[in-house]
C-alpha cells in the first residue's frame, strides 16, 4: 500500500482554498499511484475554528465539503479531519472526527476520545468524547485511525488514565496513523516523539504522524510530520513549517519513504523561532487581505529585529519604519536605525516627536504645576509615537507590528497604548536573551541587525542616560527566573531552591503578577514557546496571586 501525507496550510473558514487544496492533492497522489492520502485534524474548516464552529452556517459549509471531498476519492482512500455534528442529543453538539472516505464516499468516522483544554487548547466547549474505539481496514489492513491527543495519555498519565490507542491495540492493527494539529513551540519536538516512539514500539508497527502547517493569528503550526518504524525509529520527518506531500510504501511490517528522507533531529532552537515567526507574519498578512505593514524603529534591538524579519517575511518594499526621535534619543540611535534601514532596503520616514512633546508639556502645565517630572512625561512620549504609527496605519493602510518582547511584557516593562500598541507582537513570546540570539542568526550571512545594535547597553531612551538595568535586573538573570515562573510554572520557594536570590525572585515575580491588565491590553503575540501570554496563560486580572 502506498499512503501519501499531505502536510498542508489551511485558512479558517475558507472553504473554497481549503477544500481545492485538499482535491488537488488527492487527484495528484492518484496520479502519482497512491492507495491512500492522509490530511490533518480539522482540515475541513480550519484549526482552530472558535466559536465559528457554534456557526450552522460553518457546519454546512463543512459538510458540503466533505461531499465534494468524497466525489474524488475513486480510486483512492482519503482520510482528513472535520467537524461532525452530534446527532445523539447527548452532551456537546459536534465530534471531532477524522472521516475516512473511499469509492466516493465516507465509509467510517472516527471520533476523538481525549479533548485536550489546557494550554491554547479549549475543545471541551464544542466536543463530544467519543465513547467507543475501533480500527478502520483498508486493503485487507487493519488501521488504528487516531486523533492528536488520542496518544497523548504516555506523555499526561495524570491527565489520561487510558489512551484510545489502548484500545485499538487489543484489535491487533498493522499500522498506526495520527491526524494531528499540533501547536509549534521550540521545545516540544522531543516529547513528541517520545510519545509517538512509545506506541510504535509497544504495538511493534509502523506509525504515521500527520500535522498541518501554518499559522492563525498566534498559534503557529509547524508541520515536522513524522513517519516511525516498528521499532521507533526515525523513518522521515516531513519539512518544517513548509506545505508538503511525502509517500511511502507500507508492506507487511516495514515502511519505505519514496522519496528523500530525513531522519535526523533539525534544526536548533533559533533557526526554528526564526522560521516559526517569518511564517507567523506572512500567514497574520496573506490570510487577513493586508500586504504592508509599518514598524516604529528606534535604534534599539528589539524593534531591528521585527523590522528585519517583516523585511524578510513580506518583503522591504512593503514595509515602513518610522524613526521617531526624541530629545533623549542619542545620536548613535538614529544612525543605527538608518544603518537598519540600508541594510534591509525598507522604506522609512524620520518624524521627530520632541515639540509634540512640548505641546502636551505646556498643555498639562497648569494641571501638574508644582509636580516633578516622572513616568508620566515619559509615558506621553511612548504614546505620540503609538499616535503616529497609527496614523501611517489608518492613513496609508498599513498593519502596525509591536516590537514588545516577552522579558517586557513580563514584568509589564512597556506603555499601554505606546509601545504596546499594534496589531501583532512579532517577538511577544521571545525573551531578550533570545531577542540577541535572533539578531545573531539574521546576521548569519551579512550584517543586518547592526553590530552596534547588538553590543550596546539596551535603553527606552524616555530620560537622560536611561538604561533597561536601571529598572530591572540584567536579561540573563530576569530571564532565567521568568522562565522558571511561567514556562514551568514553578512557585517562588522552587524557583529559590534552584539557587535564585530570594528578593530578586519575589521582586519579579510581584513584577509579573501586577502588569497582568497591561497584558490582557496586548495584541496577539507569535507563540513559539510551550507557555506564551494570552490564551495559553488565562490569569485573572483582579486577585491575590500566590507566590
Amino acid at each position: 500500500m502506498i499512503i501519501a501525507l499531505a502536510q498542508l496550510n489551511y485558512h479558517i473558514g475558507n472553504f473554497d482554498r481549503n477544500t481545492a487544496a485538499i482535491i488537488d492533492a488527492i487527484l495528484a497522489a492518484k496520479a502519482k499511484g497512491a492507495d491512500l492520502i492522509v490530511f490533518a485534524e480539522l482540515a475541513i474548516g480550519g484549526y482552530p475554528a472558535k466559536d465559528l464552529l457554534r456557526s450552522p452556517a460553518f457546519l454546512d459549509r463543512c459538510e458540503a465539503a466533505a461531499s465534494e471531498i468524497a466525489n474524488h476519492c475513486t480510486g483512492i482512500a482519503c482520510i482528513v479531519g472535520a467537524p461532525i455534528r452530534n446527532t445523539t442529543g447527548k452532551g456537546k453538539p459536534l465530534h471531532n472526527a477524522a472521516l475516512f472516505i473511499e469509492s466516493g464516499g465516507v465509509r467510517q468516522v472516527i471520533h476523538k476520545g481525549l479533548l485536550p483544554d489546557y494550554d491554547v487548547f479549549d475543545e471541551y466547549r464544542y466536543f463530544q468524547p467519543a465513547d467507543a474505539f475501533g480500527c478502520i481496514t483498508y486493503q485487507g489492513k487493519k488501521i488504528a485511525l487516531t486523533i492528536c491527543e488520542d496518544l497523548w495519555n504516555i506523555a499526561s498519565p495524570q491527565l489520561y488514565r487510558r489512551s484510545p490507542m489502548d484500545v485499538l491495540a487489543d484489535e491487533h492493527p498493522e499500522l498506526i496513523i495520527n491526524i494531528a494539529a499540533s501547536p509549534f513551540s521550540y521545545n516540544h519536538l522531543n516529547a513528541r516523539l517520545e510519545v509517538l516512539r512509545t506506541h510504535a514500539k509497544n504495538n511493534g508497527i509502523p506509525l504515521l504522524y500527520l500535522n498541518q502547517v501554518g499559522a492563525h493569528t498566534d498559534i503557529i503550526f509547524d508541520g515536522r510530520s513524522i513517519v516511525l518504524s516498528p521499532t521507533g525509529e526515525l523513518v522521515d520527518m516531513m519539512a518544517s513549517f513548509d506545505e508538503v506531500v511525502s509517500y511511502y510504501e507500507v508492506n507487511d511490517g516495514p515502511i519505505t519513504p519514496l522519496q528523500q528522507a530525513d531522519n535526523t533531529h533539525q534544526p536548533l532552537d533559533t533557526p526554528l523561532i526564526h522560521r516559526a515567526l517569518l511564517l507567523g507574519i506572512r500567514d497574520y498578512f496573506h490570510k487577513s487581505g493586508f500586504t504592508k505593514a509599518v514598524v516604529g524603529l528606534s535604534g534599539g534591538i528589539d524593534s531591528a529585529v521585527v523590522a528585519a524579519l517583516a523585511c524578510e517575511a513580506l518583503g522591504p518594499e512593503n514595509v515602513m519604519a518610522v524613526l521617531m526621535p526624541s530629545v533623549y534619543s542619542s545620536d548613535h540611535s538614529i544612525a543605527d536605525a538608518l544603518d537598519l534601514v540600508r541594510n534591509t532596503g525598507c522604506r522609512h520616514e524620520i518624524i521627530p516627536i520632541q515639540s509634540m512633546a512640548d505641546a502636551f508639556g505646556d498643555s498639562l502645565g497648569s494641571a501638574f504645576d508644582g509636580l516633578a517630572p516622572d513616568i508620566t512625561e515619559e509615558n506621553i512620549q511612548a504614546r505620540i509615537r503609538g499616535t503616529l504609527l497609527m496614523a501611517f496605519s489608518n492613513k496609508l493602510g498599513y498593519i502596525l507590528l509591536n516590537t514588545s518582547n516577552k522579558s517586557e511584557a513580563a514584568v509589564g516593562y512597556g506603555t499601554l497604548y505606546g509601545d504596546m500598541a499594534g496589531a501583532l507582537g512579532v517577538i511577544g513570546d521571545v525573551y531578550k536573551t533570545q531577542v540577541y540570539h535572533l539578531a545573531g542568526y539574521l546576521n548569519r550571512e551579512r550584517e543586518i541587525i547592526p553590530q552596534h545594535t547588538i553590543t550596546k547597553p539596551p535603553s527606552a531612551e524616555l530620560r537622560p542616560d536611561q538604561k533597561d538595568s536601571d529598572s530591572l535586573p540584567d536579561y540573563d538573570l530576569l530571564d532565567a527566573v521568568l522562565f522558571q515562573y511561567i514556562e514551568n510554572e514553578k512557585s517562588a520557594a522552587q524557583i529559590i531552591a534552584l539557587g535564585f536570590e530570594e528578593t530578586l525572585v519575589y521582586r519579579v515575580l510581584h513584577l509579573v503578577n501586577r502588569a497582568e491588565f497591561k497584558r490582557f491590553q496586548s495584541p496577539p503575540a507569535l507563540r513559539v514557546s510551550s507557555k506564551a501570554f494570552g490564551a495559553g496563560r488565562a490569569m485573572p486580572l483582579v486577585g491575590m496571586y500566590p507566590l
